[in-house]
């Protein structure tokens, strides 16, 4: 019968219910992003130069603060992303940039361990060093800052009570426009998925 009863003590602390974000609480996510551009990014030079943007990965950071329980307000920050600006197959330029985020979310108590949560929020991507390549050598070409919504979904699954792995994905809505020798030659239709996996500490 002892045995019996650790069994089931023990059984119980496996399933036991991880608390619900309350306020005040802090999380901190530390994993990679992907950020996937849209296939088709648009026209430049008066629709004669058809864009394609590729994808970059790198390091992010989330910190999150609870306003209310289960409510929280998010920054999204990340190693800059650099991409490859292809037009019918040719790199012509790469460009960087930051892409914070700033959302509101929510998160709900879905099983004990298991909790998704949607945002929506506020995006300012910083463009900067952009280089032209190919065809464009030597061109000063410059793509400005974008700002836009964003929208967020994802998953935490809790370890313990101050530990989850977190699987994310973003969709932002980032237009930017670009200018060649001073010239305005149009604006690229970022628009990227954002895929994130993160460790996350609640303190």
């Amino acid at each position: 019968m002892k045995t019996l009863c650790i069994a089931a003590a023990a059984a119980l602390a496996v399933v036991s219910p991880v608390a619900a974000q309350q306020a005040g609480d802090w999380t901190v996510g530390l994993g990679l992003a992907n950020v996937n551009p849209k296939s088709d990014n648009g026209t430049l030079a008066g629709g004669t130069v058809p864009v394609s943007i590729g994808d970059n990965t790198r390091p992010s950071v989330t910190v999150e603060y609870f306003i209310r329980d289960n409510i929280g307000v998010e920054l999204l920050g990340a190693l800059p992303f650099k991409h490859s600006i292809k037009s019918n197959g040719a790199e012509i330029g790469t460009v960087k940039h930051l892409p914070p985020v700033v959302s509101l979310q929510y998160h709900f108590d879905a099983t004990p361990q298991l909790k998704p949560f949607v945002g929506v929020g506020v995006n300012f991507t910083g463009f900067y060093d952009a280089e032209s390549r190919g065809d464009l050598a030597g061109s000063d070409l410059r793509v400005k800052n974008s700002w836009g919504l964003a929208a967020h979904l994802g998953a935490d699954y809790w370890i313990n009570d101050r530990s989850a792995v977190r699987a994310d994905v973003r969709w932002i809505d980032i237009d930017a426009d670009v200018t060649l020798n001073g010239a305005d030659i149009g604006q690229v239709e970022v628009d990227p998925v954002v895929a994130g996996v993160s460790y996350v500490m609640k303190f």
